[in-house]
């Protein structure tokens, strides 16, 4: 009578251990930067409130001539920074570089790396236009 294997042999199992340990080395990174834009995101987003409060006051209080100081915060129902809180260290809204610019900018906390969020703002035609930069578009986490 012939003797029916059962089981796996050890070949087999460190075959299955090795190709888990490759996927886990390739997600954890991934994981981790996935992790760091979702929590960004606050940040972000605690910095739509002011961005909608220079909109407004660019257009029905400012000219492109003195944007950069009727919109800035603590002017004209502009507030100047929000509550920190879990993920967002300040958010500031102060003068740009010229007259029709205001900047905003968000700043991140309690990640791996903390990053920043600069929208400036730019009045033209009663319209404001928005440039993002900042620390966080290079790590592509906004």
């Amino acid at each position: 009578m012939k003797k029916v294997q059962s089981g796996f042999t050890l070949i087999e199992l460190m075959i299955v251990v090795a190709i888990i340990g490759i996927l886990a080395a390739i997600a954890l990174p991934a994981y981790s930067t996935y992790t760091n834009k979702a929590k960004f995101s606050e940040v972000v987003l605690a910095s739509s409130s002011q961005k909608a409060a220079v909109e407004l006051c660019g257009q029905t209080v400012a000219t492109t001539a003195n944007f950069k100081d009727q919109c800035k915060g603590g002017v004209n129902g502009v507030i100047d920074a929000a509550a920190p809180s879990t993920y967002v260290a300040s958010v500031v809204v102060e003068s740009g570089s010229a007259a029709d610019k205001v900047k905003i900018t968000g700043t991140s906390q309690a990640l791996d790396a903390n990053k920043t969020y600069i929208m400036t703002g730019t009045l033209a035609n009663g319209a404001v236009t928005w440039a993002k930069t900042g620390t966080c578009v290079t790590a592509g986490f906004c």
